[in-house]
């Protein structure tokens, strides 16, 4: 039997080579494979581990040195203090995308009973974040990916979102002429050709990647709002740290007015904003 302590050691050794968060990846791993909280592992390192659950550690442990990210072998992630569900169906909430739901609150503030829509929910991330702050909002969240949506209906059901509905299609297409005092997306924003799409590998590329310059579907978001947007309203979206120009354009020529973007916490531009005109 391998007890706890020294299991977390020796896998914090293996990964420490891949991984600059070895330590915690470590810790979670663990406590994922002895179904405790992380505060458990640290609190009991004698506890051992049964030859199931050692080989179990191993075989994550060799995952996740391979690239595969930590979420999708928990199968959970934090978002917004929220424990989601993710999958390999899904995108990998991150924490940069809180800043569309602290600009959607911000946007929501006038309204009372406010009518939210989220284009390419994947996890449910954005609906439910903002259905925990807004239960008094009617929220409609669509994806094109079946797997995503079942993904996201679980985790409304897990947390008792009951004001969020969940519609399948392509971005507008399933809400037909209806508006929204807020519409919000982290849409994919990778341009097809983009290095970094290797690192994400492990992830769907179809909510990465979205043309040669990664704008194809913040365009069709952008030039949708002005029809979907309530007088007043406002269209939040994620994009990638060089894109706020270009995404400011967009929005400004679908007719948007107080265009702005924002930084997330590491001072990047992250999100941009636009109005409807009242």
């Amino acid at each position: 039997m391998t007890r706890a302590g020294d299991a977390l050691i020796a896998l914090r050794r293996r990964l420490a080579a891949a991984s600059p968060s070895a330590n915690l990846d470590a810790e979670l791993l663990l406590a994922h494979v002895l179904g405790v909280d992380r505060a458990r592992v640290a609190a009991d390192p004698a506890r051992t581990l049964s030859r199931r659950q050692a080989e179990a550690l191993s075989r994550l442990a060799q995952r996740r040195l391979a690239g595969e990210p930590l979420a999708y072998l928990t199968g959970r992630k934090e978002f917004w203090s929220l424990d989601l569900e993710v999958t390999p169906e899904v995108l990998v909430p991150r924490p940069e995308t809180e800043l569309v739901v602290e600009l959607a609150l911000d946007a929501l503030a006038p309204f009372a009973r406010p009518s939210v829509l989220d284009l390419g929910t994947g996890s449910g991330a954005l609906a439910l974040a903002l259905a925990r702050e807004r239960p008094d909002a009617a929220i409609t969240a669509v994806d094109a990916s079946s797997a995503a949506l079942a993904v996201a209906a679980r985790n409304a059901l897990r947390l008792q979102a009951g004001n969020v509905a969940f519609l399948p299609g392509s971005w507008y297409e399933p809400v037909g002429g209806a508006r929204f005092d807020c519409i919000v997306s982290n849409p994919p924003y990778v341009a097809d050709d983009d290095p970094v799409l290797a690192s994400l590998r492990h992830e769907p590329r179809r909510a990465l990647a979205a043309g040669p310059a990664g704008l194809d579907a913040l365009a069709v978001i952008c030039a949708g709002a002005p029809a979907h947007l309530a007088a007043g309203g406002a269209l939040v979206v994620e994009h990638g740290a060089t894109q706020g120009a270009g995404v400011r354009a967009l929005m400004t020529q679908a007719g948007l007015v107080a265009v702005a973007t924002h930084v997330d916490l590491a001072g990047r531009p992250r999100a941009s904003r636009g109005n409807s005109p009242r």
